[in-house]
């Protein structure tokens, strides 16, 4: 069969130009490293690609998130700490100013400590996290969660809303605690709280409340322990006032009612009466409960007889129980702080597992076998220079040549 002159130029050609074409996708696939330019090199797995990158980005992205919560939560561990420490402090000065051998100058002394241990508390609870960000401010962080009022007392300018990061596909966590909760607020099951009327004469001081039946039919009501002719009579908060007990009183011997019993010393006066709270009724706010604990240090007892110092023991028996309950409260945040930051070691384990098996199977889709480039690499640059030597010799072959 006799082929043209230009059906041998046109076939040699195109094929020296199809493997140009082939040495060239094998050279941009060294340079790439990527066994696909395209998509349609590999549509299957350009497609699994693109679900593995996206899984390899949406990590990263949970990482970074749990990376800034450790850091807020880091520095809400840091002033919880710090709250602790200063609750503690007042704590044992509490119990350092029912020293009965104390003069009004070592209360006012005690006082006046107790009120800088205060101070310090009010700035732990205007904390930020360096960026002017306040720790305990609920979504208003801008401003400082509590402002010192010019009649006395502290009083929470934030709210209770809750800064949640997304720390994985399926878990957001909040990276503060409002302040609120953390410094004006009590556990579920903080026990009850006794505070005397400010207006008793006699010298009866109340001991500690014990639980004897929590299912009794009362438990868990706020009741008016009251004075008159030797007797107490016990009643409900309630409206109408419930009858929960009644008899002779003997001082040191338990008063039970609604499933609880307080003892008594002294001799309280007729018309005396005592509140015996749920903690929760009593009044949460920590700050208050310290101000009122300096403000009863400041008292003079000079003078004041039986009454006076009963009512000084009393009033720490007060502070003492509700700021061993914000104590409580504070320790408990500080715990779920801890359990929180616990729970992001443990994502960030899990991720940074996650991550890797995804980068091994992406670079099983995407990676070029470079040896195996290589050497096909030189094969096809081998094969491109004997098919242009070839048609070179070919071109030149005249008839002529041979005559």
């Amino acid at each position: 069969m006799r082929i043209s002159t230009q059906t041998f130029y046109a076939q040699s050609l195109k094929g020296i130009g199809s493997q140009q074409q082939q040495l060239f996708r094998i050279q941009q696939q060294l340079s790439s490293e990527s066994k696909f330019l395209t998509p349609a090199d590999d549509p299957v797995g350009a497609a699994r690609s693109l679900v593995v990158s996206q899984s390899i980005a949406e990590s990263s992205q949970y990482a970074a998130s749990r990376s800034r919560a450790v850091l807020s939560l880091s520095h809400e561990e840091a002033a919880l700490q710090s709250a602790t420490t200063i609750l503690q402090n007042i704590k044992t000065l509490t119990v350092q100013a029912g020293n009965g051998t104390l003069s009004d100058a070592d209360r006012e002394s005690l006082a006046t400590t107790i009120q800088s241990n205060l101070d310090q508390l009010v700035n732990v609870a205007n904390a930020d996290d360096g960026n002017g960000q306040f720790l305990f401010a609920g979504f208003k962080s801008a401003n400082p969660p509590f402002v010192a009022q010019a009649g006395g007392g502290v009083q929470y300018m934030g709210d209770q809303g809750q800064r949640l990061m997304q720390i994985d596909v399926s878990r957001q966590m909040s990276a503060t605690d409002d302040g609120r909760s953390v410094f004006q607020s009590v556990q579920g099951g903080a026990g009850y709280v006794t505070t005397a009327n400010v207006a008793n004469t006699g010298s009866g001081v109340f001991g500690a409340v014990g639980v004897t039946d929590a299912t009794a039919p009362n438990y868990g009501r706020d009741f008016t322990i009251s004075f008159a002719g030797g007797n107490y009579t016990v009643t409900t908060n309630d409206t109408p006032p419930v009858v929960a007990a009644t008899g002779p009183f003997v001082a040191d011997t338990p008063i039970s009612f609604g499933g609880v019993q307080i003892s008594m010393s002294g001799t309280p006066a007729d018309g005396d009466s005592f509140q015996v709270f749920t903690a929760k009724n009593a009044g949460t706010d920590v700050f208050a409960a310290i101000g009122d604990l300096v403000a009863s240090l400041k008292k003079p007892l000079a003078g004041g007889g039986a009454a006076a110092q009963a009512g000084l023991q009393n009033a720490l028996s007060t502070a003492n129980v509700k700021i061993t309950n914000a104590h409580d409260n504070v320790l408990t945040i500080r715990s779920s702080v801890g359990s929180r930051m616990n729970e992001l070691d443990a994502l960030n384990a899990s991720g940074s597992s996650r991550g890797l098996i995804d980068k091994s199977y992406l670079s099983e889709l995407e990676d070029l076998d470079m040896a195996s480039a290589i050497s096909e690499y030189l094969q096809r640059e081998t094969a491109l220079k004997a098919s242009q030597e070839t048609f070179a010799r070919l071109h030149s072959i005249a008839l002529f040549n041979y005559l």
